[in-house]
């Protein structure tokens, strides 16, 4: 492209921003915004994305994102321009303090990524997260530039390789689009989850696209059908409303098919109507909304969701129900205020914005409490990303104290995460609790309304055993923390008995001495190798194994390799098999073990995965488990791919769900072993009421094969639903 039409195109761009920009700015914020610009387009001049196109158009679509999208102002659009040059180019952090402040500086120092070497033990990208996750109770605007960052990339994800795809879409489903739930932002939410959907699942995406494309008239002949009654009534009563219809993630669709073993056709719910009321007395006027709607259709009683009186922790604020239609379709009713809505689009922005002159703490003030006391335990990285993500993204209870006070935990919180919500101390000196008068142990699931106390007693102390049921991030990293504290006391024994142990045998307590140990033994940190010497878990006579020399241990140059030499030079011999083309392919020199997570069959979307002493593990695209390994462990990923060749059968399951009829079993299995010629390994049925259900294990020689013999048992009258075993 022509360099003067390119720079044109730039500036363009840049107006665009500036357009954006929905607060007020004076004199001094516009020339900063412009020197901005001025020091982004002199650092990435060089540089073109992968599309071809010059990279400034990233941080000026991420600066438009931020001031139109998420509603920020003029500090966040100079740190979206500013995003990528510290990481990226050879300006500094001092030079971005020098030029622009202090502030600037921190929140570009949050959103550059960490670097440094390689190591099997830790992800980088789990640091960079963690690094990021620590600005949140400082300043904010770290995450929601690096929320615009992600739907940019996102948004221009097709010039990537598939590999790398499928990395940033997991990654984005499974920390970006929970933090942007959290973060209130709901339409960025929902971006974000269907364009990661659409590189995860591509071919499931086109065709739930393509179906909603076919029956877009039909749907809305039947909103418009279903909506003019309550239009006309909320005319008459003077209501200034919006309505709009509000089609469901594409996503939340597939989700449903899968769980009920339903085609698209089948499915009632995929919209949802929206009333946007323009109003001052809010809760009064949305009940009387929700009176108009339930007066015209009969509502589900056990589908109302009162999110005005009890908001969630994000912000959110509206009432929820579903009705029953004319036609015997289940249709769900949003009623909220134009403030409302503009919050539950627009996040955290727009709840500052609402928030001035309010001095009520919100929901949102108190989870970034909480993050600023989980960071005073200062975790392994990978359990912070774990315990901070436990949070994001669960449906909300709502439960009392004795005195009525009010608490917001997450769905399937216990006894004891209350306890811990409401003090550290007292979680930690919690013995049990009473659960509307009644005593229940600590491992309680809360229920929405439930009344609890918690009793407690200066002789407990935390539990491993509690890590198993509480599933709170405070609760997990206070347990955690007290934990730690006890091993570290019971560790310091085991120091000093390994340090007379190497001392009778004349071996230096060396720094290098100990890394070679931590090998030797097989333990990642000090402090755990220290605990099990203490609890009679390792045996210190195996020291005499080592070879030694004037009182330094050595191990031979092979197996003292740096852990990321060992990985690259893994990766270099990790070639193709017979069934399989892992890496770059060429000779079978690796083998590799299917992952039992997921059992893939050939034809299914594969990767491999490095793991720790146990070789390559291949799992499926979408394994329950593929997100976290490609968001933590990117860099132990490798590409895989089936050769197209008949090859040996595979084991994997089937769910049946179905009316008991007379002989069906009997068509089940002569559809399966007759008909289809597949080996069956199990059969488990179970008959109640006139409903069975039931699981077999079977031999299929591809994906393609088990795709067929399900839609032949679909088709057997009487069976409800057939999935695949996850």
């Amino acid at each position: 492209m022509d360099e003067a039409l390119e720079n044109k195109m730039i500036l363009n761009a840049y107006r665009g921003v500036l357009r954006s920009i929905k607060n007020p700015r004076n004199k001094e914020e516009s020339r900063t915004i412009r020197k901005a610009f001025n020091v982004a387009v002199k650092a990435h001049q060089n540089t073109r994305r992968k599309s071809g196109e010059p990279y400034i158009f990233h941080p000026l679509a991420v600066a438009r994102i931020c001031a139109e999208e998420i509603g920020l102002g003029p500090t966040s659009v100079v740190c979206a321009f500013l995003h990528d040059t510290v990481e990226d180019t050879s300006l500094t952090l001092e030079d971005i303090d020098t030029l622009f402040g202090p502030s600037v500086r921190n929140i570009i120092d949050g959103l550059t990524k960490i670097s440094g070497d390689l190591d099997l033990s830790k992800s980088s990208q789990a640091e960079s997260f963690k690094k990021m996750f620590l600005t949140i109770p400082e300043d904010v605007r770290v995450i929601l530039i690096k929320l615009a960052d992600r739907l940019h990339n996102m948004r221009t994800l097709d010039s990537m390789k598939d590999d790398k795809k499928l990395k940033i879409a997991s990654e984005t489903s499974y920390i970006f689009a929970p933090l942007a739930h959290r973060m209130g932002l709901y339409s960025i939410k929902t971006e974000l989850e269907d364009l990661s959907f659409k590189f995860t699942y591509p071919g499931e995406y086109e065709m739930i696209t393509n179906k909603l494309k076919k029956t877009k008239a039909v749907r809305e002949r039947f909103i418009q059908k279903f909506s003019n009654p309550i239009k006309k009534e909320l005319d008459s009563q003077g209501f200034k409303y919006q309505l709009k219809a509000r089609t469901k993630t594409i996503p939340s669709i597939h989700k449903k098919i899968q769980d009920k073993g339903l085609d698209f056709e089948d499915i009632f719910d995929v919209f949802a109507i929206r009333i946007i009321l323009d109003s001052k007395f809010e809760k009064a006027d949305c009940w009387k909304v929700y009176s108009i709607v339930t007066d015209y259709y009969i509502p589900n009683p056990e589908r109302l969701r009162d999110w005005i009186s009890y908001p969630k922790q994000n912000g959110y604020e509206s009432l929820h129900t579903t009705v029953m239609s004319p036609t015997g379709k289940w249709v769900e009713v949003q009623i909220r205020t134009k403030r409302m809505d503009d919050v539950a689009e627009k996040g955290l922005a727009a709840h500052w914005k609402y928030k001035e002159g309010n001095t009520k703490t919100s929901g949102l003030d108190k989870w970034i409490g909480e993050i600023r006391e989980i960071m005073e335990n200062k975790t392994n990285t990978i359990d912070f990303i774990d315990d901070f993500k436990t949070n994001l993204y669960n449906e909300e209870i709502y439960v009392f104290t004795p005195k009525g006070d009010l608490f917001t935990l997450p769905q399937n919180a216990t006894a004891l995460d209350f306890a811990f919500s409401v003090h550290s101390d007292v979680g930690a000196k919690c013995i049990g609790a009473k659960v509307n008068s009644k005593l229940v142990p600590l491992s309680y699931q809360l229920s929405s309304g439930d009344q609890i106390s918690i009793l407690t007693s200066t002789k407990q102390q935390p539990k491993e055993a509690w890590l198993d049921f509480v599933i709170t991030s405070k609760a997990k990293s206070k347990i955690k923390q007290s934990l730690k504290e006890v091993e570290k006391k019971i560790a310091s024994a085991g120091r000093e008995n390994l340090k007379r142990k190497l001392s009778n045998l004349k071996i230096d307590f060396s720094e290098n001495n100990l890394s070679i140990l931590l090998k030797h033994f097989n333990y990642k940190e000090h402090t755990e190798f220290y605990y099990q010497i203490a609890s009679g878990n390792v045996d210190l006579s195996k020291i005499k194994e080592i070879s030694q020399k004037a009182g330094q241990l050595y191990i031979s140059s092979s197996i003292t390799k740096t852990i990321k030499n060992t990985f690259e030079s893994f990766v270099e011999k990790v070639k193709g098999t017979d069934d399989l083309i892992i890496g770059d392919g060429a000779d079978p020199k690796l083998d590799y073990k299917l992952a039992q997570c997921c059992n893939p069959l050939p034809g299914d979307a594969v990767f491999g995965f490095i793991t720790i002493g146990d070789g390559v593990k291949i799992h499926r695209n979408n394994c329950p488990n593929a997100k976290q390994l490609r968001t933590k462990y990117a860099y132990r990923v490798l590409t895989a791919k089936w050769k197209s060749k008949a090859g040996d059968a595979f084991i994997t399951g089937l769910k049946f769900i179905g009316i008991d009829n007379v002989g069906l079993v009997k068509e089940l299995t002569t559809i399966i072993s007759e008909l289809e010629k597949v080996n069956m390994k199990s059969l488990n049925f179970d008959s109640k009421d006139g409903v069975f259900q039931g699981d077999i294990m079977l031999y299929v020689y591809d994906k393609e094969h088990l795709d067929h013999l399900i839609q032949k048992l679909r088709n057997i009258p009487g069976i409800e639903k057939v999935v695949r075993m996850e």
